[in-house]
């Protein structure tokens, strides 16, 4: 039997690098992440788009539906300024949220930032994928991925999705005992 790929789609939702203004490397700290992350087969589907709520939740549903991502992972417009729509944009293509993640996401960046509060990233359910919400910057996209990438495996495994694992060196899946 061989080993499915799985498709990860990361998402940047910026209006400046999507026009080309400035590198996107944003996008490219997940993708350095999920490297590290994963010892499993796995395939970014990547979008740089503008941060606009249209264009997020068509370019989530096209990620999840046609091309078949088991993960979504979104960087960008989670702040309180006016563009910042992407929580919205995914809650209203998901079925049903995860309160969770942004929970503890925020809950991680606090230890560094004060301003921490003010992102509303969360995460939610679209058929059997998995939708996050990071913010923007480099270091917090890494730091919010620390803490909340430990349950992502086994949130697809329950949703029959492909397996995941991890490089235990740099982070440990976590899965109940059978």
């Amino acid at each position: 039997m061989s080993e499915k790929i799985a498709k990860i789609g990361i998402v940047t939702a910026s209006d400046r690098a999507s026009r080309g203004e400035y590198e996107d490397l944003s996008g490219q700290a997940i993708i350095n992440t999920l490297n590290s992350y994963l010892s499993s087969s796995w395939e970014p589907v990547y979008r740089c788009i503008e941060d606009d709520r249209v264009t997020i939740e068509n370019t989530l549903k096209d990620l999840v539906d046609n091309e078949k991502c088991c993960l979504v992972v979104t960087t960008g417009g989670t702040g309180p300024a006016l563009r910042d729509v992407t929580p919205e944009a995914t809650e209203a293509v998901c079925d049903r949220m995860m309160p969770g993640f942004g929970e503890l996401m925020r809950a991680e960046s606090l230890k560094f930032v004060p301003t921490a509060i003010l992102s509303r990233q969360t995460a939610g359910l679209r058929g059997s994928s998995l939708i996050v919400n990071l913010p923007g910057k480099p270091k917090s996209i890494k730091e919010c991925l620390d803490a909340v990438f430990p349950a992502i495996p086994y949130c697809i495994d329950l949703m029959e999705g492909p397996f995941l694992v991890c490089n235990e060196d740099v982070i440990k899946a976590f899965r109940p005992k059978k």
